[in-house]
């Protein structure tokens, strides 16, 4: 059995918080020797891809102390006490299972009286034959004619992760004829959002998957009713358009309502559900079944990686490590996304979601009050876009924040031109290259407006291109991340109590049980 505890009571943690030792990342990315950094402070990842972290500022004395708190944390053995079945959600009494998604990590789990990894590999192969149908035409609309657009119909992690990981595949499936069904997402609530989807795609062509776990999620089921009022007004029957996404328990899993259902359960968080079947029908559809089987298996690959004891060898395990580090000994209480790659342009947004929803805490999985700092506030935009919009404050603002770098050596279509003697993307790879740099060394100057400090940490995972396969370990590394860094700050990065006062305070809006200043806002919005 592990012993979860705080890290402030763990020796390795104190020592490192107490070590007035600080790495000088200025001078290690300077001169020559520079370059032999960047070649040793790199982990191999899987699916092709590398997670580079010289410009982060750490050295060998520094990571000495992270393998030291990742043993006495117990990091990976609490890895292998969640795949392996153990009740790690405490917060709702659930085990947590995305992973058995995508591959079997240890021993068979059994719950509700059944192998979990069979279970979620059945209802990929239900997904994968109803694809099939509808992509051959053998599941059309009431004309016989084939659907040619998919919509889904859901809200976080039903719509953030699954958005995302068909906006970075669009473009590579394009280019390698994988693109079966255009896909559009209803997320907000907002009226506007559903309409202006619907006036852009073709109802009568148009196959609809209503994303709700417990079949209960109001504004998905609000949208849903938006969308069945605008088939209706078509003369289209909204059942013959739709799928559902959810539960078996749930009031959407038996319903005549939706021409199939596809089953998850309460093991796998909306925040990790990219690799079940809330990712799997989109994608499915999208791309083709085997492209979904190519992102799982690069996802399993990459886990299967994080599972190494050994922080040079695990990146995710590392990553996470250093992250602690700049958070709690460093102090620095953001992190920056930066993917040089307009394919993950929604991927910030993701991991948004899975950082800050899973590890915005300040109790541990006990329920006692923290007396450290947790999960970091995470934003981002793919560059160069960014550059030329935040990149000031990053620079010479007066915070430092930790930047996560993602590029590949080649775009996803295969297109591009040369200007000024280099292609867009030799430009592209260049831009991401001198930010690091300049992020790392600075930039001396008299004139105090011209002058960068330097200091600035960053990493960058690279791969050769963005395909299924490498879009899957980089989510799973991601994930793991997060989930390491739960470990190490002893909270629970699997349950979100932090979402559902709005929703309940919504309702009592709704159903007009407010008073105070809940009332007058109220009035302000005329509600």
């Amino acid at each position: 059995m592990v012993s979860w505890k705080n890290p402030d009571e763990l020796s390795s943690f104190k020592e490192l918080c107490s070590d007035t030792h600080r790495a000088d990342l200025k001078t290690l990315m300077s001169g020559e020797h520079s370059a032999k950094r960047v070649a040793d402070y790199k982990v191999a990842m899987s699916s092709g891809l590398s997670y580079c972290f010289a410009s982060k500022a750490v050295d060998d004395e520094i990571l000495s102390k992270l393998q030291a708190l990742a043993d006495e944390a117990e990091l990976s053995a609490k890895f292998r006490e969640l795949y392996n079945g153990a009740v790690i959600n405490t917060g709702e009494n659930r085990l947590v299972l995305h992973q058995l998604c995508r591959g079997q990590l240890g021993d068979p789990v059994i719950a509700d009286g059944v192998d979990k990894h069979e279970f979620y590999t059945h209802e990929q192969a239900k997904i994968a034959d109803f694809s099939d149908a509808v992509h051959k035409g053998d599941i059309a609309n009431a004309k016989g004619e084939r659907f040619t657009t998919v919509v889904q119909i859901g809200i976080g992690g039903s719509d953030l992760g699954p958005r995302a990981m068909y906006i970075a595949l669009e473009n590579w499936a394009k280019a390698n004829n994988k693109l079966r069904m255009k896909a559009h997402f209803i997320s907000n609530v907002d009226p506007d959002d559903a309409a202006s989807v619907l006036k852009s795609i073709d109802l009568e062509h148009s196959l609809f998957i209503l994303v709700s776990k417990s079949g209960t999620t109001l504004e998905t089921l609000t949208n849903e009713a938006f969308v069945k009022t605008a088939l209706k007004a078509a003369g289209l029957d909204p059942a013959g358009h739709m799928i559902a996404v959810t539960s078996e328990t749930s009031p959407l899993a038996k319903s005549k309502d939706y021409l199939a259902a596809f089953f998850m359960d309460d093991y796998i968080g909306g925040r990790y559900s990219s690799s079940s079947a809330v990712g799997g029908a989109v994608l499915s559809l999208a791309f083709g079944a085997d492209v979904f089987a190519r992102f799982l298996a690069g996802a399993h690959a990459e886990d299967v990686l994080d599972t190494n004891p050994d922080i040079r060898k695990n990146p995710a395990m590392l990553d996470a490590l250093i992250g602690v580090y700049e958070r709690n000994v460093l102090g620095y209480g953001t992190t920056a996304v930066l993917p040089y790659s307009q394919a993950l342009s929604r991927f910030p947004a993701h991991l948004q979601q899975l950082d800050m929803e899973s590890n915005g805490k300040s109790v541990n999985r006990f329920g006692e009050p923290l007396s450290y700092k947790t999960g970091p506030v995470i934003f981002g935009e793919p560059g160069t876009n960014g550059q030329h919009s935040f990149y000031q404050l990053l620079h010479q603002g007066t915070d430092i924040i930790p930047l996560q770098f993602i590029g590949f050596k080649h775009n996803q279509t295969g297109m591009d031109t040369v200007i000024e003697g280099s292609t867009s993307q030799q430009k592209l790879c260049a831009n991401v290259v001198a930010q690091i740099m300049a992020f790392a060394c600075g930039k001396d100057d008299a004139n105090a407006n011209k002058y960068f400090a330097g200091g600035r940490p960053s990493s960058i995972i690279v791969g050769e291109q963005l395909d299924p396969e490498a879009l899957g370990a980089i989510l799973a590394h991601f994930e793991n991340k997060v989930m390491y860094q739960g470990f190490i700050w002893n909270i629970n990065s699997f349950d979100q109590e932090g979402v559902q006062l709005g929703k309940l305070l919504a309702k009592k809006v709704l159903a007009r049980d407010c008073d105070g200043a809940l009332r007058a806002y109220s009035e302000l919005l005329e509600i």
